[in-house]
């Protein structure tokens, strides 16, 4: 950084877009933008001669896409890059894979639209570039270098709990769930989210889980999460059932609250102002997880910037909800984390590796024979 400025590197084949994104940036006084480019080769030119803070990198472009270009980057010489994709569902499997490469976070590409969206959009694309700029960033050799980690993590969890059971022919449990879980998670999120969720025996108990991403790249996310876990996951829908090995995604753009009628528990899906500056909110969810579920609920905090989930999460806690929060070495952005800590909320801070572990004893997870 520069006279304490995020400096921030802008990489998109769109004259248009470039223009939109400095301008946006740049009604930030924490950001300056350093330069543009028109492709991955331009881009590197400039690099030669001066380092940023952040990058945000378009998805589809000339001579190199994309992906091709953070691949080199992150072997080479990593730096913090943010994904600019457009809100189109064709391309959010694509995207969601530069997460896996290295990428910190996604945003969706500005465009024109009603004021509030404008705003909207400003808010979040700031919010991610200055997360970004305090994200750890490590170099990656191949598009599968976490791996290593996760199977560290499994086995470690392994270790503390029984997970040899066969997998179900169908994942999900026809059954309401006595404990429910509650995990909200920002920036480094998508990852951690797959370490803890792959972590899971099939009849865990059921979870909805707030993760800051656009809309359209949710139900992306689930289905990739789905293909590679034991428990059910799928992007979450009005009144869906909370239930043993279920896992429901916030859809993007959209509240997602959990409710209680009798013995079962289910999400209510709602339009509404950003809280917290998010939408999803985790503090929304966490709110309403308190009221209904009280003490029958976990609830865990994961990497992200901010302080979104710091006040319901102490607000789980009074109502006599066990709540856990992500250590500082583990997490990619320790600020949603902190700031439940340092607000009373918090009863354990564990490294991401022995939360899922921590959360089935906290429900009292016991396999049937």
């Amino acid at each position: 950084m520069q006279n304490g400025k995020i400096r921030v590197l802008v990489i998109d084949d769109s004259a248009v877009v470039r223009q939109a994104m400095v301008e946006i940036l740049e009604t930030d006084p924490e950001i300056e933008v350093m330069g543009t480019a028109g492709d991955p080769f331009i881009a590197a030119e400039r690099l030669r001669k001066e380092v940023p803070d952040v990058i945000t990198l378009d998805v589809e472009m000339p001579r190199m896409d994309g992906l091709t270009f953070l691949k080199k980057l992150m072997s080479q010489r990593p730096i913090p890059v943010v994904m600019c994709s457009s809100l189109v569902e064709e391309g959010a499997e694509t995207t969601l894979r530069a997460l896996e490469y290295g990428a910190v976070e996604i945003i969706q590409k500005p465009r024109m639209g009603a004021k509030q969206f404008i705003e909207e959009s400003r808010i979040r694309i700031c919010d991610v570039v200055k997360a970004a700029a305090l994200a750890r960033v490590h170099h990656k050799k191949a598009p599968d270098a976490r791996t290593q980690e996760r199977q560290q993590a499994q086995t470690k969890y392994t270790a503390d709990v029984i997970m040899s059971a066969p997998k179900p022919a169908s994942k999900a449990m026809a059954r309401t769930t006595e404990r429910v879980v509650a995990v909200g998670a920002s920036t480094g999120g998508t990852e951690a989210l797959r370490d803890l969720l792959e972590a899971l025996p099939p009849d865990a108990p059921g979870m909805v889980i707030v993760q800051h991403m656009p809309e359209k790249f949710t139900a992306a996310f689930a289905e990739r999460l789905n293909n590679t876990c034991r428990v059910e996951v799928r992007e979450a829908a009005k009144n869906d059932g909370v239930v043993t090995g279920r896992v429901l995604i916030a859809p993007g753009n959209k509240h997602t609250l959990l409710q209680r009628s009798g013995a079962r528990y289910y999400v209510d899906v709602r339009d509404g102002p950003l809280v917290s500056r998010h939408r999803p909110s985790v503090d929304v969810l966490f709110r309403s997880a308190a009221r209904y579920g009280g003490p029958n609920v976990v609830g865990v905090i994961l990497t992200g910037m901010g302080d979104d989930g710091a006040a319901g999460m102490l607000e789980m806690k009074q109502a006599g909800a066990h709540t856990i929060a992500q250590d500082e070495r583990s997490c990619v952005v320790f600020g949603m984390p902190q700031a439940a800590i340092k607000k009373g909320g918090v009863d354990e801070v564990l490294a991401l590796g022995d939360i899922a572990g921590a959360v089935l004893r906290a429900c009292e997870y016991r396999r049937v024979a």
